[in-house]
């Protein structure tokens, strides 16, 4: 976790010493590289995990070796200490008084304990020392969850809190909630509480573990891991001991009993099945005649079998709902056996929640946030009790013998049926006391449902929407299925660039689903080349074309905001805008090869624009190489897999931003084009493009013959690559001629119309709509 942790702040550009314990057998030793060999072990690791904590390779470079002997001195020349030693407080407790010894007035120390009291660490310490220490608990892995616990000791300095809460915010990117010091804080206390009452519910009902996570995942908006697929990932030893140290430290004797371990899961411990890194868990991989398949724990057995899913008229009910409160009503109210377990599940969380809140947290918002950060859950504890009923669920439970704390009953009684509501188009939610508070936020958070909800839509279509996010600048958004570009999303980048240009500063394409985009819809054109609507086809990449070029030469400033997957279509929006300020986790590549295809709207082009800028057209041994690299890009289909990555393979170039919270991104991408507004921004003007023409067709296509002779691609790969080739080539011309962009968007077109005919293209389309993944045919 040390390395991982060092692994994120390296992706953040902060330099880090990494330091472990001496090995016991080099103790002796006086080789400084034996000395540091579990910190450097540590390191290593960072570059075969996957997913990889690294956003590159090259950032490790930031992160330097040493063990806690040689180097301990080096601590004073550091402005953060992060302790992510074993958890035993003694341990902890020797380190920091050894800490004390070499620690520089002023430097922060913090531990990243998940559970034990951040005030009994520091016992003994001085109290400039402890105005200077508190918890900071980074959720596994720090790359990519979100949340940061963070947790102040009685004598952490306000103003230490307040500048590292913010400093994690911006620069690390975390979701940051502060917590009470009390056992395993927020996210793991309530966290953990729901998988004992998920354990206990699955044994009243006499379910297997697979039929419980039927219901536990997505249907109640939780992660698809689910309960039991998300123990295996954690490791059953680190959750009996984070429950264990609930049980130990909890004063109530009726928590202690919740947070009792089953026989069952101690036996498992015993056994070593702690899941995903033993190689079995409450699932395992069975070799049999049909392949590899997962198999469940039987728990009468102790044996495992094949994986059985709960069917119920309650799940198949919820799939129907049109948003998750329904979904959530349709499984909890249901009287089948899903409906059951969901209530019991839920019913027991939400209690739990408001029983414990004061004692955990310092208002509602933070035990939410923490859930869904920290779990990944959709909806927080007191979000799903808004979304199943509040008053409708409490009467229930009151039939059913459950005491309900007291200060829920009071709220109800004062006449409100929700912890949440919008006024005047801000947020607010249940204090503490018993009245209502406007929910803090960073200032660089936009909601764009907000600003809907304000009455801020620009235009709208079932596709996309214009919204003005404040300043005259306006804010493109998608929300088709899957943010899918289609006809109605370029309808609206056209009213977008005629709006913007007449009345705005500036242009922000951004959105707030899942991710950014995934390209054009597939479906779409499949039933249109299935239908041979060639005609229909050929319109629709000409508009998308010139939707792509209204961006390029609009009169105003344009800035992508892209995230998560952008893919194909979604990498072709970014590429003609002035400026990209992509978040952190964006995962860009030209993807078309995987369906038969290749860049149909400009994205070819846009490629050869940006890596032959400033490039001599008649230097052929410069020109080539660059060529191969886009060839070779888009021939793999390769996806960055972060937005820093993203500028190596120039999706992103280097004048172009990052920022590590999506929170912040639409704000950032606004003051991008607010500051390319002031300083007088001009379009950018036609360029010819130098090509490398016939010959450098010939060399491509010689790369790609190799290729398929040896096996590694199909014919029908060929004829994509071939086809690819050609448009890289700017086609049958002499090397080095500087061709137009309309006439490389032309051949790109042609190319692209003469795959999409192909039957094994179509096959391809097909397959990626059924299955999910690309088909090699």
């Amino acid at each position: 976790m040390g390395a991982a942790i060092a692994g994120h702040l390296a992706n953040v550009g902060i330099p880090t010493l990494l330091l472990d314990i001496v090995p016991r057998e080099s103790m002796e030793s006086k080789d400084k590289k034996e000395r540091n060999r579990l910190a450097q072990l540590g390191k290593e690791r960072l570059f075969k995990e996957k997913p990889s904590p690294l956003y590159t390779k090259e950032v490790a470079a930031l992160i330097e070796v040493g063990n806690m002997e040689d180097d301990f001195h080096r601590l004073a020349e550091v402005d953060w200490v992060i302790e992510v030693v074993v958890e035993n407080l003694s341990i902890k407790q020797s380190l920091y008084e050894r800490l004390e010894q070499v620690w520089k007035p002023g430097t922060v120390v913090s531990s990243n304990t998940s559970g034990i009291s951040i005030n009994k660490m520091v016992e003994g310490r001085s109290e400039a020392f402890r105005r200077h220490f508190l918890g900071t608990h980074f959720f596994n892995p720090p790359r990519y969850m979100k949340l940061l616990e963070i947790i102040p000791g009685s004598s952490t300095d306000p103003q230490i809190v307040s500048e590292m809460k913010r400093f994690a915010e911006e620069v690390l990117g975390k979701g940051v909630v502060l917590c009470k010091d009390t056992p395993n804080f927020i996210a793991n206390r309530i966290g953990t509480y729901g998988l004992q009452v998920t354990l206990q519910a699955m044994l009243e009902l006499g379910l297997g573990p697979d039929e419980v996570d039927t219901v536990t995942g997505r249907a109640m908006g939780r992660p698809k891991s689910a309960t039991f697929r998300t123990l295996d990932l954690v490791g059953l030893d680190t959750f009996v001991h984070v429950a264990g140290n609930v049980h130990e430290n909890a004063s109530d004797e009726e928590e202690k009993a919740a947070f009792e371990v089953s026989p069952f899961l101690k036996q498992m411990v015993e056994k070593k099945w702690l899941g995903e890194k033993t190689g079995q868990g409450f699932y395992k991989k069975v070799k049999t005649e049909a392949g590899k398949e997962i198999y469940a724990l039987d728990l009468a057995t102790m044996e495992y079998r094949p994986r059985k899913k709960l069917k119920a008229r309650s799940l198949e009910q919820s799939k129907k709902a049109k948003s998750l409160p329904e979904q959530l009503q349709a499984l909890v109210y249901a009287d089948d056996t899903a409906g059951k377990l969901a209530w019991s599940i839920t019913k027991k969380v939400l209690l739990y929640s408001a029983k414990r809140l004061e004692e955990i947290a310092g208002d509602i918002v933070s035990v939410d946030q923490a859930m869904k950060w920290g779990f990944n859950w959709d909806l927080g504890p007191f979000e799903a009790w808004d979304a199943i009923g509040l008053v409708k669920s409490v009467e229930r439970m009151k039939e059913e013998g459950e005491t309900i704390p007291d200060w829920v009953e009071a709220w109800i009684a004062a006449g409100h049926t929700h912890f949440y509501q919008v006024k005047e188009g801000k947020p607010y939610a249940f204090q503490i006391g018993g009245q209502w508070g406007e929910v803090e936020e960073h200032e660089k958070v936009v909601s764009l449902a907000r600003l809907k909800e304000q009455g801020k839509v620009i235009k709208s279509n079932r596709g996309a929407s214009l919204i003005d996010i404040g300043d005259d600048i306006a804010c493109l958004e998608f929300h088709s299925p899957k943010q899918a570009i289609g006809a109605d999303i370029i309808s609206m980048i056209n009213t977008a660039v005629k709006e913007v240009s007449a009345n705005y500063r500036g242009l922000v394409i951004s959105a707030e689903a899942a991710n950014f985009c995934v390209g054009a819809n597939l479906m779409l054109m499949l039933m249109e080349a299935q239908d041979h609507n060639w005609f229909e086809i050929d319109l629709m990449v000409r508009q998308f074309q010139g939707a792509m070029g209204s961006l390029r030469t609009l009169d105003r400033p344009v800035v992508a905001a892209p995230y998560g997957l952008t893919l194909g279509g979604g990498v072709e929006v970014c590429l003609p805008c002035d400026r990209i300020q992509a978040a952190g986790e964006t995962y860009m590549g030209l993807v078309e090869v995987g369906v038969g295809l290749i860049p149909g709207g400009g994205g070819n082009k846009e490629m050869l624009l940006r890596w032959t800028e400033g490039v001599d057209p008649n230097d052929r041994v410069s020109l080539q190489p660059l060529v191969n690299h886009i060839f070779m890009a888009i021939g793999q289909a390769k996806v960055s897999t972060s937005g820093l990555e993203a500028r190596q393979y120039k999706f992103l170039r280097a004048y172009d931003g990052i920022t590590v919270n999506r929170d912040h991104l639409i704000h950032d991408a606004k003051q991008v084009a607010l500051g390319l507004d002031r300083a007088g921004y001009q379009a950018p003007k036609p360029r010819k493009i130098p090509v490398v023409g016939e010959t450098g067709y010939n060399v491509l296509k010689l790369g790609a013959y190799g290729l398929l002779k040896s096996g590694h691609i199909s014919e029908h790969d060929y004829k994509i690559a071939d086809k690819l080739a050609y448009v890289l080539s700017g086609g049958n011309v002499p090397e080095g001629t500087l061709v137009s962009e309309q006439y490389l968007l032309d051949i790109e077109r042609e190319a692209f119309l003469s795959l999409i005919g192909e039957p094994k293209t179509q096959a391809r389309m097909q397959y990626m709509l059924s299955k999910g993944k690309p088909l090699r045919n």
